[in-house]
């Protein structure tokens, strides 16, 4: 059975995806701040690992526990994210580094740390956003960080195709998730600049990881795929 790795993997979008992989994978999760009890209480058989991923040696730390428990890699989601207001008349260069950090330097850590174990037929799945194209007002670094990761996931399809190793991203919009209900107003100022009148929910977002994943996708690789139920077309 194949093993994949779940960044981030405790609540929300992240807690969607492990649950889309439990039934037919090995399932390997980190979390940092919140600690995954209701996952664990659904499927015991996660292995849950408490990790900062933006240290020095944690990727490694991380992959050696999941090769450890399984024996294999497979598949890396990297779901794990920070964002932050970064607004243009107060420069603060450690909420920058700490973007920029978790969003796209430790994918990049984490992947280095794997590679030994991915084998053709391997897949890497980063969670983007729409705000790679449609910078937030006010939160620039955010989408510049994701922006950065678009490219990085562009640059590491093509360094690994030639090993049969796929790389890609998935870019939600406006998420609805149970643990971090959104404001209704905002709400619906969403809706009404998507094309469905609705908001994605987490399990979209796991479907089309899974997808992308899969051996259904394995002509698939370098692209980012938008599940913002057609936002701001």
């Amino acid at each position: 059975m194949k093993t994949v790795l779940i960044t981030g993997g405790a609540y929300g979008i992240g807690r969607a995806i492990a649950r889309a992989f439990v039934p037919d994978h090995h399932v390997a999760i980190t979390w940092h701040n919140t600690a995954p009890q209701a996952l664990l209480k659904e499927a015991p058989d996660i292995l849950a690992l408490k990790s900062d991923l933006t240290t020095d040696g944690a990727a490694q730390q991380v992959v050696d526990g999941a090769i450890a428990r399984f024996g294999r890699l497979d598949v890396i989601v990297n779901n794990a994210d920070g964002a932050a207001a970064t607004p243009l008349d107060h420069f603060d260069a450690a909420a920058y580094r700490d973007i920029l950090d978790i969003n796209l330097l430790a994918p990049a850590a984490l992947l280095s740390a794997a590679l030994p174990h991915l084998q053709p037929g391997a897949a890497i799945v980063s969670l983007s956003s729409v705000n790679a194209a449609l910078p937030p007002k006010g939160a620039v670094a955010y989408g510049a960080s994701k922006a950065g990761l678009n490219l990085w996931t562009r640059g590491m399809a093509k360094e690994l195709g030639p090993r049969g190793i796929r790389v890609s991203a998935v870019a939600p919009g406006a998420v609805t998730v149970a643990e971090k209900p959104r404001d209704a107003e905002l709400t619906e100022l969403f809706v009404k600049d998507t094309a469905l009148g609705r908001l994605a929910e987490a399990d979209d977002v796991a479907q089309a990881v899974r997808f992308l994943a899969s051996s259904a996708a394995r002509s698939i690789t370098g692209e980012i795929l938008g599940v913002s139920g057609g936002y701001r077309l």
